[in-house]
């Protein structure tokens, strides 16, 4: 087993003050909820502020908040997913050479309009000359760093291991999305997605990072087990399948998941089949979701290993997540399942230290 012995959460929820654990969600009246972001001057320096961006600056507090919980200074290796990476630097850059006719263009947003830009951010301010890697695919995103990070502390190559979430939203992106389908309608009551039953999901954002060891600690939240990820499955019976196989593998079966995370995003085009697993293979077990506290993006699962781990080492689950009140004492093993669009399927499977 992996071992998350630090981590933070950026997100439009208070989550950076882990004392109240989801206990003071904020109601949003939106269909894009962006980030509750701290006062970047009190850990960082004013000129290097202003020469970074939005999602550079979410990505490098949310690596020291991390960091400072798991009182670590200097990370042996950096593992970062990002589905759109510093998209609005590339805005800003294309608009530069299209104004400035291709010539005299400024330099800062060509030079952070990379996806590895976060990653490399991080490495410079926490001085870390070890491995380094950014993933961007898509809704697997997250979940490929987390393989990356997995297999270099099972390999032995590292000693722990940054693994973070990190993706934005900004209004030429979110109309981008908005104009094909994608979000609901304005004035939407996030708490009210599921509710609504329309098409279309609220958008989001969020940093996530994660300290990973091989070994647990003092101050240990959970442990990951194993991940995995799939596409485009036919129907929820192979969903099902699949699940069954995963957790096979880990020599468990549906009794012993004490608790199944669902990427319930409000989208009646996409919802259904999380309802289908609902009713069926998951019909005894203790279910919650969380996409109404964060919105839905393309690393929000990070946003659900957060809330698993807590839930694990509080052993509480907050009334705003549940779907059912089926009982949950002693939470042991808490499966996530998120979907994207039907296209991207994973699963994570964490547990407690015994």
């Amino acid at each position: 087993m992996i071992y998350i012995n630090g981590l933070s959460n950026i997100s439009p929820q208070p989550t950076s003050a882990k004392k109240n654990f989801l206990s003071d969600v904020i109601q949003y009246n939106t269909n894009m909820l962006q980030c509750i972001e701290p006062d970047y001057s009190d850990f960082m320096d004013t000129n290097a502020l202003r020469r970074m961006s939005r999602i550079l600056k979410l990505g490098s507090a949310g690596a020291r908040f991390c960091l400072e919980d798991a009182a670590l200074e200097v990370p042996d290796a950096i593992c970062i997913g990002t589905g759109k990476g510093c998209f609005k630097n590339t805005q800003i850059f294309m608009f530069s050479v299209d104004e400035n006719k291709e010539k005299f263009i400024p330099p800062s947003p060509f030079i952070q309009s990379a996806h590895g830009s976060i990653a490399s951010q991080i490495a410079i301010q926490t001085g870390c000359k070890n491995y380094n890697m950014t993933y961007s695919h898509r809704a697997f995103s997250f979940e490929s760093a987390l393989l990356d990070a997995m297999m270099l502390l099972k390999g032995k190559i590292h000693e722990n291991v940054l693994l973070g979430g990190v993706d934005e939203i900004e209004e030429i992106q979110f109309n981008t999305f908005d104009r094909i389908g994608y979000y609901t309608k304005p004035g939407v009551n996030n708490l009210n997605i599921l509710t609504d039953q329309t098409k279309g999901t609220i958008a989001g954002e969020g940093s996530t990072f994660f300290l990973l060891e091989d070994q647990p600690t003092a101050n240990t939240y959970a442990a990951v087990k194993d991940v995995h990820t799939f596409s485009n499955p036919g129907n929820h019976f192979q969903v099902e399948d699949v699940i069954l196989h995963f957790l096979s593998q880990n020599n468990l079966s549906v009794k012993d998941i004490d608790v199944v995370v669902l990427g319930l995003n409000g989208d009646i085009d996409f919802d259904g089949i999380y309802y289908d697993l609902n009713t069926s293979l998951f019909n005894n077990t203790r279910q919650v979701y969380y996409k109404h506290l964060c919105g839905d993006y393309l690393t929000s699962s990070a946003f659900a290993l957060w809330m698993s781990s807590l839930i694990i080492k509080h052993q509480r689950i907050p009334e705003t997540v549940s779907l059912n009140d089926k009982p949950a004492k002693g939470i042991q093993n808490v499966l996530i399942y998120n979907q994207h669009r039907n296209v991207n399927h994973s699963l994570m499977l964490v547990s407690g230290v015994a």
